[in-house]
């Protein structure tokens, strides 16, 4: 599909009313789209079916004290969004791991560079270096499917989403070409595009057009999730917190941090083996990062 052209505030008026502006491009034959075709325009599909909601909807204060409190637009429009993708999309997660001693061990080394540059080398900016070059190995995970299914768009550029939690959401601002990038680079867009997004000072321009994205919970905690594809994208990455795992080498055993990795996939896409695949080449890439720095 093309890219639909339309301006900042056009998206945003989008968002707010929670309209999926390519499907209604698609709908009225056009590649550009204004304020003005928002008018009238079906919103996204709710969550649920009413005839299913009848089924929660109670009255809770009969069972004792509530509070309310009203779920901002912003986090309307992504529920709706997160639902439809829930329903519409056959979804499986593959689970891996990944050495992280020799990534650890470079931040370690690099870590008086990273002070002189004022930037912070995170764990993450490796991460989406390493899944940049996977995606350029892999180009059917860097693909989208059409609405009816029937063909799929193979994407010559490389942008990776970061999921980003806030106070008012999850936002997803987006690392452009992030395979013709190197990791300072990438690690002061991570940190500019995380602070603008804590801010509210991400533009609806810069959160479109991802080939994937990554969801890190690592900062938080868990050992494995199965984090929902973010549709047009036919994969999502989910990373939780690198343990200490025992790896026997002969009869000697070695402590080794561990990464978990947690890839969704569209199945009607991808299948289980191209999926098993992709994840041991990112994981080969991160426990040799070196590998995808020349």
């Amino acid at each position: 599909m093309t890219d639909i052209a339309a301006s900042p505030t056009t998206r945003r008026l989008a968002l707010e009313k929670g309209i999926d502006i390519d499907a209604l491009a698609q709908r009225l034959g056009r590649t550009t789209i204004g304020p003005e075709d928002l008018a009238g325009a079906a919103p996204a599909p709710a969550s649920a079916p009413a005839a299913d909601t009848a089924y929660w909807d109670v009255d809770h204060a009969a069972h004792g004290p509530v509070t309310h409190e009203k779920m901002s637009r912003f986090a309307q429009v992504a529920a709706r969004n997160l639902a439809a993708a829930q329903m519409l999309i056959p979804a499986v997660t593959h689970h891996d791991r990944a050495d992280m001693t020799a990534i650890e061990s470079l931040r370690k080394a690099w870590r008086p560079e990273a002070e002189a540059r004022g930037v912070k080398l995170t764990a993450l900016a490796f991460h989406v270096a390493a899944l940049a070059r996977s995606l350029r190995a892999f180009p059917r995970f860097n693909a989208s499917l059409s609405p009816d299914g029937e063909t799929l768009i193979l994407k010559e550029y490389v942008h990776i989403g970061i999921a980003v939690d806030t106070e008012h959401g999850l936002m997803v601002p987006v690392i452009r070409n992030a395979d013709r990038k190197g990791l300072w680079t990438i690690a002061a867009e991570i940190a500019d595009l995380a602070a603008r997004a804590q801010a509210r000072k991400i533009g609806p321009q810069e959160m479109g057009g991802a080939s994937m994205t990554i969801t890190n919970l690592g900062g938080i905690g868990g050992t494995a999730f199965t984090p929902i594809v973010n549709p047009p994208e036919v994969a999502i990455l989910g990373l939780t917190r690198t343990e200490t795992v025992t790896v026997w080498e002969g009869d000697t055993p070695r402590p080794v941090p561990m990464v978990p990795l947690d890839l969704s996939y569209d199945h009607r896409v991808i299948n289980g083996a191209d999926a098993a695949r992709f994840l041991s080449h990112y994981a080969r890439l991160i426990a040799d990062p070196r590998r995808m720095l020349i």
